[in-house]
């Protein structure tokens, strides 16, 4: 069986039509110099623990984990080599937590077969009681595909039969079904099931020409990757266009990564780019994100010690998360 054509079930959603959801990337679990603070260094299991926790207490929608198998020695003193896996991880923090959904971003999934990725986040969305977000990537380290024997020039096409073929392998039949040009399996049966009945939304990661169009087909939700919000909109419009015209009727769920964040006056450098001031200032400037069709949007806070950013979680998610609707 075929099953290769784009997804159209009905959509998932991590919050109510009527509100804008908030939720963050965990620190700690990536040492990237882009956005690492200078304390997660030292950090381990038990902030990711206390992180998430004040995620799932605050009211956060999601808490996200980034996802590298190996860094090159010329990618090193950017990136990093500190980049936790994000199965691991996330299954160890959906046992300290209730409620927050948890977020793959991204997976690079054209690095493994997708069976062998299906009965890893099968098994974590039914671990967790059903609250798997599985977003997916290209990814753009190519000796990290080499090394894996995985395919680096096409990863685009192989990303777009993968999310295909997990589809098939992570909806509702324990037997699933798909034939493409990269991967194809019958007659195999995977169990534990996902909790969720149809399978975890995929979000689609990504900002590129490609990307978009793959979230517009493929998606239950987009992230765009470093979009400044001007450029927003001639994006959103664009996944919009490309959805009608492929015929996708389902409603889509607008993700963005809002600018570094501090509530309050920091009395110390946060950067230009880092908004801050009292919590009405930051809330009425965040407004403009659902005011151009964001549901879902990705916070970052800076600080200097985990009790900094549990501070600033809460600061937001008490003064300015209730305000962000108007």
């Amino acid at each position: 069986m075929d099953r290769t054509a784009p997804h159209r079930t009905a959509p998932h959603r991590t919050a109510p039509a009527e509100r804008l959801g908030y939720g963050m990337q965990l620190p700690v679990q990536s040492l990237s110099t882009l956005f690492a603070e200078p304390w997660e260094a030292g950090g381990g299991p038990a902030d990711l623990a206390a992180v998430a926790r004040a995620a799932d207490r605050l009211g956060f929608d999601y808490i996200g984990c980034c996802d590298h198998v190996a860094i090159p020695r010329r990618l090193a003193a950017a990136m990093g080599t500190t980049w936790y896996d994000p199965v691991a991880t996330l299954s160890f923090l959906a046992g300290v937590t209730e409620r927050v959904r948890l977020l793959s971003h991204v997976a690079i999934v054209g690095l493994r077969h997708p069976l062998a990725t299906a009965k890893q986040y099968a098994t974590l969305d039914r671990l967790s009681g059903g609250r798997l977000l599985l977003g997916v990537g290209a990814g753009h380290v190519r000796e990290e595909f080499e090394a894996l024997g995985a395919e680096f020039d096409g990863r685009g096409r192989v990303l777009d039969e993968a999310i295909d073929a997990l589809r098939a392998a992570l909806g509702p039949e324990e037997f699933p079904e798909f034939a493409g040009e990269h991967f194809a399996f019958s007659g195999l049966g995977q169990a534990p099931r996902p909790a969720q009945p149809a399978g975890p939304p995929v979000w689609v990661g990504g900002s590129s020409p490609a990307a978009v169009r793959r979230a517009a087909v493929r998606g239950d939700g987009w992230l765009p990757q470093g979009d400044p919000r001007d450029r927003l909109p001639e994006q959103i419009a664009r996944i919009r266009e490309l959805r009608e015209r492929a015929g996708v009727r389902a409603p889509i769920v607008i993700g963005a990564i809002a600018e570094p964040l501090y509530i309050g006056e920091p009395g110390w450098d946060v950067g230009r780019r880092t908004l801050c001031g009292k919590p009405d200032r930051i809330a009425e400037s965040l407004r403009a994100y659902p005011a151009m069709g964001v549901r879902q949007l990705q916070v970052r806070f800076r600080s200097r010690s985990r009790s900094e950013l549990i501070e600033q979680m809460e600061a937001f998610a008490t003064g300015v998360g209730p305000h962000l609707d108007g």
